[in-house]
């Protein structure tokens, strides 16, 4: 077959803060169900900054070996069950010539931040000499993506990409790229963080952009983001190769765009963000008015959400009011490198059942985000094709246009 390929996805898997899997996260949505509350570990005390989406009761243990247990740090746990969930939905297996052109392409940010938390706190609070062996296979930002090319047997084009905010759907659109172009049948992509430890919030609170009581996009009475942590992993599979073997398909990507600031290492630009996401549209050959709903980045910060809906109002004009957004961050927190592949959940939601996941923790209009932001309650619409926005740190923007199957 000569030209692009129709690019389908055809399994999803998740564990965050709102479930442990994608049925639970998506009746979460549903009922606008917040998954912050107070954050769990060791010298919280010392944190200015108490909150958090933790995944709750997290017990490696209960999916993993002692071997395994032992080369994986938290994120590439979470991303690890995940892809399994996604495979197994997906109904795939990765024997012979398939797996030779299948790969992996993840996101994350932080990559073993609880490895590296934990181990300089060996070495300079307690006064070891020693490390583990495994520290380094560990906390290597592509341990996950190793770990799941292993796990499936996966030989085709497997990498990290690490982008800040941005990771998963820098990931999420070359992993598009790369079916589409035919380099690869299927790639797994998606993204995983959990940065929610003493150095990890020590960190961030030293931006002065993190919230103490709650997560509120687009309220004007916001005062900062939220962090979570977990992972979404997704398959990626060649549409004609999904057909031919009657697979269920979830939705399709049909586009992706990135564009980069060159501007501010952490004050966003309008005209970044809009470039990107009418690069989007164009990619997919989709006009403005087709879209129906846009996942935003909405961080609950004052000027992430300002700047976003400039850009969103500026690349969609006169449509931009008949609009649905929302930023679901504000239930299962800012995932930093994870969170676009939380957040395409929401997408795939609003593509098979038509229904729009809410922008909680809403309290004040601002005159500066006068969009419909779907506060609060869920909201029922048939929509066919969705937008989901990521704008990192550094400028660095990537936008994923996707269909209903």
């Amino acid at each position: 077959m000569s030209g692009p390929r129709r690019v389908a996805i055809t399994g999803a898997g998740t564990v965050n803060a709102l479930g442990r899997d994608v049925p639970q996260t998506l009746a979460a949505m549903r009922e606008g169900r917040c998954g912050i509350g107070p954050l769990e570990f060791r010298d919280v005390e010392r944190l200015s900054v108490r909150i958090g989406a933790q995944v709750r009761d997290w017990r490696a243990e209960d999916h993993f070996n002692r071997q395994q247990i032992a080369l994986y740090d938290r994120f590439t746990q979470f991303t690890m069950l995940a892809a399994k969930q996604a495979v197994a939905q997906s109904g795939l297996s990765f024997q012979g010539e398939l797996g030779l052109c299948s790969g992996v392409v993840l996101g994350t940010a932080g990559g073993g931040l609880n490895t590296w938390d934990e181990n300089y706190r060996a070495v300079f609070e307690e006064g070891k000499n020693r490390v583990h062996p495994f520290v380094v296979p560990r906390l290597m930002n592509n341990a996950a993506t190793s770990h799941v090319s292993m796990e499936f047997g996966l030989r085709g084009p497997s990498f990290t990409m690490a982008t800040a905010c941005a990771s998963s759907n820098h990931a999420m659109g070359l992993a598009f790229q790369m079916v589409r172009a035919g380099a690869a049948r299927v790639m797994l992509s998606g993204g995983a963080e959990a940065m929610l430890c003493f150095g990890g919030i020590k960190a961030w609170e030293g931006l002065r952009v993190m919230s103490r009581d709650a997560c509120r996009p687009f309220s004007a009475n916001r005062n900062g983001m939220v962090q979570g942590e977990g992972a979404g992993v997704f398959v990626f599979e060649d549409w004609d190769h999904a057909a031919a073997r009657g697979a269920e398909i979830l939705a399709e990507v049909v586009g992706f765009a990135m564009s980069a600031d060159a501007q501010d290492i952490v004050m966003p630009s309008a005209q970044g963000a809009e470039r990107a996401i009418a690069g989007a549209m164009r990619d997919a050959g989709l006009n403005p008015d087709e879209i129906g709903y846009i996942n935003a980045h909405g961080t609950g910060t004052a000027a992430n959400d300002k700047t976003e809906c400039a850009a969103v109002a500026h690349a969609f004009g006169q449509h931009a009011d008949r609009l649905l957004i929302s930023s679901t961050k504000s239930m299962h927190g800012h995932l930093i490198g994870g969170t676009g592949a939380v957040e395409l959940l929401a997408c795939i939601m609003a593509l098979r059942d038509g229904i729009i996941a809410p922008t909680i923790g809403y309290e004040e209009p601002d005159p500066e985000c006068a969009l419909d932001v779907v506060p609060n309650q869920a909201r029922e619409a048939r929509v066919g094709a969705v937008l989901s926005n990521a704008f990192a740190f550094g400028g660095l923007n990537a936008v994923l246009a996707l269909k209903r199957a």
